[in-house]
């Protein structure tokens, strides 16, 4: 019987070994189950997604503004989207957006006192939930290794060129009119 070698996967791509693939469902899960349980935290304390949660904090630990571009930076979103959860917040009174008098392209965002304060009181819950899930099953040893093995990873990762600079597939274009069906 001839196959592919058995390290060797679908397309002759290598296969994940099993301590590879193991380490990769645990990450995956365990981050999963952080992120349901942060998600649910800050919807009921504040009504606030995740994403929205960090664009709160980012512009309270700024104490002025951020350009959107700067927010972008430190957040793994769409721009598209982004903008859109920077539409709720404003229009939640959360945040205002204002035109740059220094770069008519750019977006200056603040935080108002209404943000301030809901982010100050669903932050204290926040931290209760990452600190009970996350943090207390680790010694200061595995604190510091995951932290080391996270930041390398983190940093590997970005510095692979971003999805928007990865050229689209493109897809044939139709033909109009249709070709005329052969009569046979």
């Amino acid at each position: 019987m001839t196959g592919p070698h058995p390290d060797t996967g679908v397309h002759g791509v290598p296969a994940l070994d099993p301590q590879q693939l193991g380490a990769y469902f645990v990450l995956m899960e365990a981050v999963s189950l952080l992120q349901y349980q942060v998600e649910q935290q800050l919807r009921t304390e504040g009504g606030l997604s995740y994403v929205q949660f960090q664009l709160l904090a980012r512009l309270a630990d700024a104490h002025g503004q951020l350009t959107m571009t700067q927010l972008a930076d430190g957040v793994v979103y769409s721009r598209s989207g982004l903008t859109y959860q920077a539409g709720l917040l404003e229009k939640a009174g959360l945040i205002a957006r204002t035109p740059s008098s220094e770069d008519e392209r750019a977006t200056l965002v603040t935080i108002t006192g209404t943000g301030r304060a809901l982010f100050d009181r669903v932050l204290p819950g926040h931290v209760q939930v990452v600190r009970r899930l996350l943090f207390d099953p680790l010694t200061g040893d595995d604190l510091h290794h995951l932290g080391d093995i996270m930041t390398r990873v983190r940093d590997h990762m970005r510095a692979q060129p971003p999805r928007s600079a990865a050229p689209r597939k493109r897809r044939p274009s139709p033909t109009f009119p249709p070709p005329a069906a052969t009569q046979a």
